[in-house]
């Protein structure tokens, strides 16, 4: 997600080809680039970018919220996304939306319409979302691994049984992986680990799906009050206050608006589409029938999964243990959300990679450590470019949010903080402002004055998420010690 609107830049999910635009295809467009995107690939890139590790928290988040306001929720936050996103499609060309110059990264479609300080803003929010998605995948990977060694330690000793793990040496493992996967130097060499992630989220979300249905069915009783959690419930965290029963309400915001999170990646999946017809029509079809479809299975998972376990459903769905049974199935459920994982940290961290390199070169284009690279041959390959500079600030970089994720390996906090940070400024405002700037709409008019109460409404609810979040980070370190086995 650089900001170089040149023919060499970033591009998620599809590989970028220069050719010349003589060949004669419909596919090629005014900057020469050969686009094969349809309204499906496009809808197949944003559900496999929104459905991922955020719908484990749903069942718990509806759990706060309760049957009315949990769904309504979820409904009102699938709406305020669709819509603004389908501002945010219209920025990817700048003027006209059919002929207009190229948006190429969120960034490009923020400068072009609102240019001067807000570019800095949005990068550096864009950045920070990234990066502490970093942290909270390598929580939940830990989350998940050290589910399948209590999973199988309760099927040989018992259900009671204590059976300690520590989160500490998996979340290493993790990292050790993640080093390793850093070094594939761009975007259009990992695709096939975004093609494997993206089977992997559907893979375990429906075996969460499953298991929800198959308890309510077996236990024919469907639990859960209109209200959500009561004051008095005692949960593994205690008993439940009226703070606790607020800070978790508000929490359960961040969770729904992190699991609706893919704006930050809209413009770059716009621009994998080929037109005739233009791409903000398409964009527009994508999205609708993606969000449509993410918010039935999310609806899906978050009620069934409250109709479950009712005030005591797990903060993961798949790793709280609201499940014992069958092992084998939790055990392939947590297998596949490590392997998802692995791939999405690529996935979102290779903009933030790609973004510091570029920068380092512009300031230091002599520098040999940062722009010399050495082949090192690989057999029956291409040489492998190795890059001093690329080698050392991604290795500490990985080193950096394990050590966090082990300082703070708190899931459903960590996923509301990313969800009340990004949501707003990158989900809702930016989008707004742009298509504000865009279509020329008049200051203080009827269409001026309800977008703004759209913005700063989803801006109140981000505050509260935040808040909330943090209050809960608060609340688990007064009983945490870091490096503990739990």
């Amino acid at each position: 997600m650089s900001a170089n609107k040149g023919h060499n830049h970033i591009q998620i999910f599809d590989v970028s080809i220069n050719v010349p635009p003589q060949i004669g295809s419909k596919c090629f467009n005014d900057d020469e680039r050969l686009r094969t995107g349809t309204v499906w690939t496009a809808s197949a890139h944003i559900i496999t970018a929104v459905i991922g590790s955020g719908v484990l928290s749903l069942a718990w988040a509806t759990a706060q919220l309760g049957w009315i306001a949990g769904p309504t929720v979820l409904l009102l936050f699938s709406f305020v996304t669709y819509y603004t996103s389908v501002f945010l499609a219209a920025c990817y060309r700048s003027g006209n939306p059919d002929t207009g110059e190229r948006n190429y990264t969120y960034m490009d479609a923020v400068r072009a319409n609102l240019g001067g300080f807000q570019v800095k803003v949005c990068g550096a929010i864009q950045y920070l979302n990234l990066f502490g998605v970093a942290i909270g995948y390598t929580i939940a990977s830990s989350i998940s691994m050290m589910a399948i060694e209590r999973s199988n330690c309760f099927h040989s000793k018992g259900d009671q049984s204590p059976c300690r793990v520590s989160s500490n040496p998996y979340m290493i493992a993790f990292g050790v992986v993640e080093i390793l996967f850093s070094q594939i130097p761009d975007f259009d060499q990992t695709w096939w680990l975004s093609i494997v992630a993206a089977i992997m989220s559907f893979t375990y979300s429906t075996i969460g799906l499953g298991l929800g249905i198959a308890k309510v069915a077996e236990t024919g009783k469907i639990r859960g009050s209109l209200t959500g959690i009561s004051v008095g419930t005692v949960t593994e965290m205690g008993t439940v206050t009226e703070m606790d029963k607020i800070w978790g309400s508000f929490q359960a915001l961040g969770a729904i608006a992190f699991a609706y999170s893919y704006s930050f990646i809209l413009i770059e999946i716009q621009d994998t589409i080929k037109s005739p017809p233009s791409e903000y029509k398409t964009m527009k079809k994508a999205t609708l029938f993606s969000i449509a479809v993410t918010t039935l299975f999310y609806m899906f998972c978050g009620c069934f999964g409250y109709a479950a376990f009712g005030d005591l459903s797990p903060g993961n769905l798949l790793t709280g243990f609201g499940f014992y049974n069958p092992y084998w199935l939790l055990d392939m459920a947590n297998a596949a959300i490590v392997i998802h994982l692995i791939g999405a940290y690529q996935v979102y961290c290779q903009p933030l990679f790609a973004f510091v390199e570029k920068t380092s070169k512009e300031w230091f284009p002599h520098n040999t450590f940062i722009t010399k690279e050495i082949d090192i041959p690989i057999p029956g390959y291409s040489p492998y470019k190795l890059n001093l500079f690329r080698l050392v600030w991604r290795t500490i970089f990985v080193i950096v949010t394990t050590l966090i994720s082990m300082l703070m390996p708190f899931f459903n906090d960590v996923v509301g903080i990313l969800g009340a940070f990004g949501f707003w400024p990158l989900t809702v405002y930016f989008p707004v402002e742009m298509y504000i700037v865009q279509k020329k709409i008049e200051k203080w008019s009827t269409k001026w004055i309800c977008l703004q109460i759209l913005s700063v409404t989803c801006l109140i609810i981000s505050i509260a998420a935040a808040v909330g979040s943090f209050a809960g980070v608060a609340s688990d370190l007064k009983v945490y010690k870091p490096f503990k086995t739990s």
